[in-house]
């Protein structure tokens, strides 16, 4: 069974921090990029950063460079997602994502979703 099972979310001031969480399945980790995502309320999803299989190489989207900071534990497979400097403007579910591939940005290439977990960031 392939499962993403995120956690962490919640609500939180602007300014504040929260730290994401997403747990998987052996199968759903291997040697495979994991990804973050977002959707608000009536817009399309949003490709947030990825993380490349060994962890050595990280991507982000312009919104979220420099606040926001991906990792992982293979040992655990869990991909975690730092969130700093909070804004309202990032209230969102946020899901995970595994790729079929070491590293990518393509949102194509990620075949495995979470079910999402609820950030709100209040003003």
């Amino acid at each position: 069974q392939v499962q993403l099972v995120e956690s962490g979310g919640g609500l939180v001031q602007a300014g504040g921090s929260l730290r994401l969480s997403c747990a998987a399945s052996e199968r759903a980790f291997g040697s495979r990029a994991m990804g973050w995502f977002r959707q608000a309320p009536g817009k399309e999803r949003e490709f947030v950063g990825a993380i490349s299989w060994g962890g050595g190489t990280t991507y982000y989207e312009d919104s979220v460079k420099g606040r926001f900071t991906i990792s992982r534990d293979n040992a655990k497979i869990t991909v975690y997602l730092q969130m700093n400097s909070l804004k309202p403007e990032d209230t969102a579910v946020y899901y995970c994502a595994a790729a079929n591939r070491p590293f990518t940005i393509a949102v194509r290439d990620y075949d495995y979703w979470g079910q999402g977990t609820q950030v709100t960031v209040s003003s």
